[in-house]
Protein backbone atom coordinates (compact mmCIF):
# COMPACT_ATOMS: atom_id res chain seq x y z
CA UNK A 1 0.00 0.00 0.00
CA UNK A 2 1.35 3.43 -0.94
CA UNK A 3 1.82 6.19 1.64
CA UNK A 4 -0.61 8.40 -0.32
CA UNK A 5 -3.30 5.72 0.00
CA UNK A 6 -2.70 5.50 3.75
CA UNK A 7 -2.92 9.28 4.05
CA UNK A 8 -6.22 9.24 2.15
CA UNK A 9 -7.59 6.50 4.43
CA UNK A 10 -6.64 8.62 7.46
CA UNK A 11 -8.38 11.63 5.92
CA UNK A 12 -11.54 9.60 5.17
CA UNK A 13 -11.56 8.25 8.73
CA UNK A 14 -11.12 11.77 10.12
CA UNK A 15 -14.08 13.08 8.08
CA UNK A 16 -16.42 10.22 9.02
CA UNK A 17 -18.11 9.31 12.27
CA UNK A 18 -16.31 5.96 12.28
CA UNK A 19 -13.82 5.81 15.17
CA UNK A 20 -11.80 2.73 14.33
CA UNK A 21 -10.77 0.90 11.17
CA UNK A 22 -8.61 -2.13 10.39
CA UNK A 23 -7.33 -3.24 7.00
CA UNK A 24 -5.42 -6.48 6.52
CA UNK A 25 -3.91 -8.05 3.43
CA UNK A 26 -1.39 -10.82 2.95
CA UNK A 27 1.42 -8.22 3.05
CA UNK A 28 0.46 -5.94 5.93
CA UNK A 29 -2.03 -5.01 8.61
CA UNK A 30 -3.16 -1.40 9.18
CA UNK A 31 -5.12 -0.35 12.24
CA UNK A 32 -6.39 3.23 12.62
CA UNK A 33 -8.17 4.61 15.67
CA UNK A 34 -9.54 8.13 16.06
CA UNK A 35 -9.30 9.84 19.44
CA UNK A 36 -12.52 11.28 20.86
CA UNK A 37 -12.66 15.07 20.73
CA UNK A 38 -13.45 16.79 24.01
CA UNK A 39 -14.50 20.19 22.72
CA UNK A 40 -17.73 21.48 24.24
CA UNK A 41 -19.51 24.64 23.22
CA UNK A 42 -21.15 26.30 26.21
CA UNK A 43 -23.87 28.17 24.28
CA UNK A 44 -25.02 24.96 22.65
CA UNK A 45 -25.11 23.20 26.01
CA UNK A 46 -27.17 26.03 27.51
CA UNK A 47 -29.57 26.06 24.57
CA UNK A 48 -30.09 22.33 24.86
CA UNK A 49 -30.48 22.49 28.65
CA UNK A 50 -33.19 25.16 28.50
CA UNK A 51 -35.06 23.93 25.45
CA UNK A 52 -38.76 23.41 26.13
CA UNK A 53 -39.93 19.79 26.11
CA UNK A 54 -41.26 18.55 22.82
CA UNK A 55 -45.04 18.18 22.68
CA UNK A 56 -46.33 14.64 22.89
CA UNK A 57 -47.24 13.25 19.46
CA UNK A 58 -50.94 13.00 18.80
CA UNK A 59 -52.00 9.54 17.78
CA UNK A 60 -54.60 9.24 15.06
CA UNK A 61 -55.13 7.13 11.97
CA UNK A 62 -53.46 9.66 9.66
CA UNK A 63 -50.14 9.75 11.57
CA UNK A 64 -49.97 5.99 12.13
CA UNK A 65 -50.50 5.02 8.50
CA UNK A 66 -47.45 6.79 6.99
CA UNK A 67 -45.28 5.47 9.84
CA UNK A 68 -46.35 1.91 9.09
CA UNK A 69 -45.85 2.54 5.38
CA UNK A 70 -42.34 3.93 5.95
CA UNK A 71 -41.51 0.93 8.13
CA UNK A 72 -42.29 -1.34 5.17
CA UNK A 73 -39.74 0.47 2.97
CA UNK A 74 -36.43 -1.26 2.39
CA UNK A 75 -33.12 0.49 1.86
CA UNK A 76 -30.18 0.29 -0.48
CA UNK A 77 -27.10 0.74 1.71
CA UNK A 78 -23.53 1.79 1.08
CA UNK A 79 -21.13 -1.15 0.61
CA UNK A 80 -18.13 0.99 1.63
CA UNK A 81 -16.90 4.34 2.92
CA UNK A 82 -16.67 6.91 0.15
CA UNK A 83 -18.08 9.99 -1.53
CA UNK A 84 -21.61 9.59 -2.95
CA UNK A 85 -22.38 10.65 -6.52
CA UNK A 86 -25.86 10.20 -8.01
CA UNK A 87 -24.73 10.71 -11.62
CA UNK A 88 -21.88 9.36 -13.77
CA UNK A 89 -20.63 12.91 -14.58
CA UNK A 90 -21.69 16.43 -13.54
CA UNK A 91 -23.33 17.06 -16.93
CA UNK A 92 -25.19 13.71 -17.03
CA UNK A 93 -28.59 12.65 -15.66
CA UNK A 94 -28.83 10.88 -12.29
CA UNK A 95 -28.75 7.07 -12.33
CA UNK A 96 -32.10 7.02 -10.48
CA UNK A 97 -34.62 9.59 -9.25
CA UNK A 98 -37.53 9.46 -6.83
CA UNK A 99 -40.35 7.52 -8.52
CA UNK A 100 -38.03 5.45 -10.74
CA UNK A 101 -38.35 1.67 -10.77
CA UNK A 102 -35.10 -0.20 -10.09
CA UNK A 103 -34.26 -3.83 -10.61
CA UNK A 104 -31.78 -5.91 -8.65
CA UNK A 105 -28.32 -5.43 -10.19
CA UNK A 106 -29.10 -2.00 -11.67
CA UNK A 107 -26.52 0.75 -10.99
CA UNK A 108 -28.05 3.36 -8.66
CA UNK A 109 -25.01 5.55 -7.83
CA UNK A 110 -21.21 5.77 -7.68
CA UNK A 111 -19.00 5.83 -4.58
CA UNK A 112 -15.53 7.30 -4.85
CA UNK A 113 -12.96 5.79 -2.52
CA UNK A 114 -9.22 6.32 -2.83
CA UNK A 115 -9.56 7.94 -6.28
CA UNK A 116 -11.48 4.90 -7.57
CA UNK A 117 -15.10 5.16 -8.72
CA UNK A 118 -17.17 2.14 -7.71
CA UNK A 119 -20.62 1.38 -9.13
CA UNK A 120 -23.25 0.61 -6.51
CA UNK A 121 -25.91 -1.82 -7.67
CA UNK A 122 -29.37 -2.25 -6.16
CA UNK A 123 -29.67 -5.45 -4.14
CA UNK A 124 -33.47 -5.22 -4.32
CA UNK A 125 -36.14 -4.34 -6.87
CA UNK A 126 -38.78 -1.69 -6.32
CA UNK A 127 -39.61 1.99 -6.62
CA UNK A 128 -37.25 4.69 -5.29
CA UNK A 129 -39.26 6.71 -2.75
CA UNK A 130 -36.42 8.78 -1.25
CA UNK A 131 -32.77 9.59 -1.89
CA UNK A 132 -31.26 9.78 1.61
CA UNK A 133 -27.93 11.49 0.80
CA UNK A 134 -26.84 14.41 -1.36
CA UNK A 135 -24.20 14.51 -4.10
CA UNK A 136 -20.74 14.88 -2.64
CA UNK A 137 -21.68 13.60 0.82
CA UNK A 138 -19.25 11.30 2.58
CA UNK A 139 -21.04 8.04 3.39
CA UNK A 140 -20.13 5.22 5.72
CA UNK A 141 -20.27 1.48 5.30
CA UNK A 142 -23.88 0.32 5.74
CA UNK A 143 -25.35 3.83 5.60
CA UNK A 144 -28.78 3.91 3.92
CA UNK A 145 -28.61 5.64 0.51
CA UNK A 146 -32.10 5.07 -0.95
CA UNK A 147 -35.54 4.08 0.39
CA UNK A 148 -37.28 1.57 -1.84
CA UNK A 149 -40.96 0.58 -1.85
Amino acid sequence: MQIDQIKELIQLLDQSSVHEMELETSDFKLSLKKEAQQTVSAPIMQTQAFAPPAPAPQVNEQTEEPTQEKASYRTITSPMIGTFYSRPAPDKEAFVNVGDRVESGQIVCILEAMKLFNDVEAEISGEIVEVLVADGDLVEFGQPLFSVK
